[in-house]
This record gives structure tokens, C-alpha cells and sequence, in this order.
């Protein structure tokens, strides 16, 4: 036991507390299908707390009776394995059987252990370190079961790991409920802008004329009229390491809030400086359908066009533009090949057709859509605040330090 652990607290390797483990099975790609009758969950479903995205799983048809073995059950512990190796989560359950993907490790704890409780410990600052003590690989670090289970982790009393449980989750809760709001006010800012510019049902629609596509009245612009790239390279040297700093793995994806960053800190090479209300849009092919508006100034990674409204009244259809579901397919239709994998050309991009109200009703659309930002970065910096509070608290409580 490390001399950070409380007296009273003992400990044993990690494998003693778990009654099943398994890799996640590996399937063809081909077997991916919409209508596919089991989800699968993978390392990119999880984030950095260990929270499970259930809506962003993606369907499988397969033989259910052949992956039995396999599937998920409530409760149990998952840990990456490969990649960002050691976030763990808890599956709470799905509509549909879930299967996880190969790069995680499915752990179903005995009766001595909670998976809620372990699911902190291995997110905390000194159970990550544990982790990744036993991880192996040279350029990939990669996990497996053996070592694992031979980590040797505290052990409460279950009354005791249920009692960390309670008082961490009241955290979360706070936080995912905050998230549930941002995702609202996310879906109305593309609602409205869905009904405004693709079903061009604006405020005074039923008189008014549509003319060649564009309502009477309105402009056909393209959006390099609207927005410019700025290209504000600043090289490591330069850069404060407190500075923040948006790499692509920050960027969410379907939002259009930039709610994560870190610092420039580890920062080896050059990036791009952007300013707040500017908005990064991934240019290479795993991330150009990453977008979001920065509620603060930093740096971004030289992969990430910064966009930049040419006036204040358009930084509402340039944001909801870029962020559109139609501007994402024909970006990706037309991306140029690079040296290592294809990226978004802002030659292209900018040729990109929108259709502009005159200013009355400009300004209407642009209040309402930065009404909603300004509520999305209030409720950013209230999560930040809180994982702040529960990052402090979570090593004293992972170690026995705080008793509750």
C-alpha cells in the first residue's frame, strides 16, 4: 500500500476483485449496417471522464448467439486498451444487445468490488498513473488483461467504495446535466437554422417571393464573402505554456461548442492563434467534421482552418453554415489529397453558396443564435469549474485521505 493511502484502506491485485474479463471481439467492417440489430461500442464512444456517448454507437448486423459471450451487461467495467489506453467506464444498459469493440477490455467485478468506484479510481490522476505503468509499445501504448489484473489497487469496503461513489457522482451529475442543456440549446441553434436556410422558412416566408433558389430580397453569396481564413501561425518558443490550447482530440464532434481544451504546456511545433467568437473547423478526414465557435483566446492545431466572421452581424450564419450538415458533405466531397490522407481546401470551401437575409432580418437570426453561444459558454465554464472542484477532491478520495 502506498504510504497516500489511508491505514484502513487495503489493498489487492486488481484481478482478485474481478469475476470475468474478455478483449472485445473483433468483425468485419462489412458487417456495419443502419439497420444492424446490436450496437457496438467503441474507444471513441468514451470520453475522458469515462462517460459512454450511447447515441454515437454504430449498428451492426450480426449473430447475436455467436457474440453472446461478448455482450455488455449493466455493470460492467470497460477499459481502452489501445490509443488513449486506460479511460474506464461503466456500461448502464441500451435499448440494443452492445457488443464493445476490440480495443476495449470488458471487466465484471465480484462482490468486493463496486465498477462505479474503480471507474474513478482508474480516471484519477493516481490510478491513471497505475495504469499506465503496466502499459506496453514504443509508439502505440497498448494494455491487456494479464497486466491489469495484476495492478495492484486499493480496497475499501464496498460500504466505502459506494460512499466515494455518492459523493463523485453528485459531480457528474451536476456536469452531465449541463450537458444535456448544452446539446438543447445545440439542437435549437441548428433548428433554426435548418428552418431558416434549407427550408427557407423565415419570419415573413409566406410573402415572399423565391426567386432562382433565394428568397426576394436576400443575396446569393458565397462564403469566402462572408468569413476569411486567418492564418496566425506562432511557433513553440513563442508560446506561453499556460496558454490554451484546442488540438483536433478537443474538438467534439456533432456540436458546435469548443467546451474542451488544455494547455500549450506540451506544445512541440507550430499552431495557429485564434481568438474568441472565431471558429476552428477540422481540415483533415478523421476530424474536418469537427466545428465550434471558441468562447476564449489560444492556440489551435495547424490541422484546424480559424475562421473568422468579417463583421460582427454575420458571425451567427458563418458558425451555423460551417456547421451544417450540407456544408460537412460537400467539404468532404471535395477534399484535396495530401501528403498523408485528404483535407479540406479552403479554396473550396469558401466557394460554398449561402444565402444572406437583408440586414433586419440578419440581425434577428444572428441575436438568437448568439443568445444560445453566449448560454453554451456560460454552461462550458460551469463544467469547467466543477471538474476542477471534483478533479481536486478525487486523488484525496481515490486514496483514503478524505473519509466519507
Amino acid at each position: 500500500m502506498t504510504g497516500s493511502q489511508a491505514s484502513h484502506w487495503g489493498e489487492a491485485a486488481f484481478g482478485e476483485l474481478v469475476a470475468h474479463s474478455a478483449f472485445g471481439p473483433r468483425f468485419p467492417g462489412s458487417a456495419y449496417a443502419d439497420d444492424g440489430n446490436v450496437a457496438t461500442l467503441r474507444t471513441t464512444d468514451l470520453d475522458d471522464d469515462g462517460r459512454i456517448s450511447y447515441e454515437t454507437m454504430p449498428l451492426a448486423q450480426l449473430n447475436e448467439d455467436q457474440f453472446s459471450s461478448h455482450l455488455l451487461a449493466p455493470g460492467d467495467l470497460v477499459i481502452t486498451r489501445s490509443g488513449t489506453c486506460g479511460i474506464a467506464a461503466v456500461f448502464e444498459g441500451f435499448a440494443l444487445p452492445v457488443l464493445p469493440g476490440a480495443f476495449l477490455i470488458r471487466f465484471r467485478m465480484n462482490e468486493r468490488g463496486d465498477p462505479r468506484f474503480y471507474r474513478f479510481y482508474f480516471n484519477s490522476p493516481v490510478g491513471r498513473s497505475n495504469i499506465l505503468s503496466v502499459a506496453r509499445g514504443a509508439v502505440q501504448q497498448n494494455l491487456n488483461i494479464t497486466n491489469v489484473e495484476t495492478l495492484h489497487v486499493p480496497v475499501p469496503s464496498l460500504s466505502e467504495q459506494q460512499r466515494v461513489v455518492s459523493v463523485l457522482s453528485a459531480y457528474d451529475d451536476l456536469i452531465e446535466n449541463n450537458r444535456r442543456r448544452m446539446a438543447l440549446l445545440e439542437g435549437a441553434a441548428r433548428q433554426l437554422h435548418r428552418e431558416w436556410f434549407a427550408r427557407l422558412r423565415f419570419p415573413g416566408h409566406e410573402h415572399t417571393r423565391i426567386v432562382n433558389g433565394v428568397p426576394d430580397g436576400w443575396e446569393a453569396k458565397t462564403l469566402g464573402d462572408l468569413c476569411e481564413e486567418v492564418r496566425e501561425t506562432v511557433k513553440p518558443e513563442a508560446i506561453d505554456p499556460d496558454t490554451p490550447y484546442i488540438g483536433l482530440e478537443h474538438m467534439p464532434r456533432r456540436s458546435i461548442s469548443l467546451s474542451d481544451w488544455g494547455t500549450a504546456e506540451q506544445v512541440t511545433s507550430s499552431k495557429h492563434r485564434f481568438r474568441e467568437g472565431e471558429i476552428l473547423f477540422g481540415k483533415i478526414r478523421p476530424y474536418f467534421h469537427k466545428v465550434g465557435i471558441a468562447f476564449l483566446d489560444g492556440i489551435a492545431s495547424s490541422d484546424a482552418i480559424v475562421i473568422r466572421p468579417l463583421s460582427a452581424k454575420l458571425r451567427g450564419v458563418v458558425l451555423m453554415t460551417v456547421a451544417s450538415d450540407p456544408f460537412v458533405a460537400v467539404t468532404a466531397q471535395k477534399m484535396r489529397e495530401g501528403s498523408k490522407m485528404p483535407r479540406a481546401d479552403w479554396k473550396q470551401m469558401q466557394q460554398y453558396v449561402v444565402p444572406l437575409p437583408p440586414d433586419g432580418l440578419l440581425s434577428n437570426f444572428d441575436s438568437a443564435i448568439q443568445s444560445l453561444v453566449e448560454q453554451l459558454k456560460t454552461l462550458t465554464f460551469a463544467n469547467r469549474k466543477l471538474r476542477a472542484a471534483r478533479d481536486l477532491l478525487l486523488p484525496r478520495l481515490m486514496s483514503g485521505e478524505i473519509a466519507v
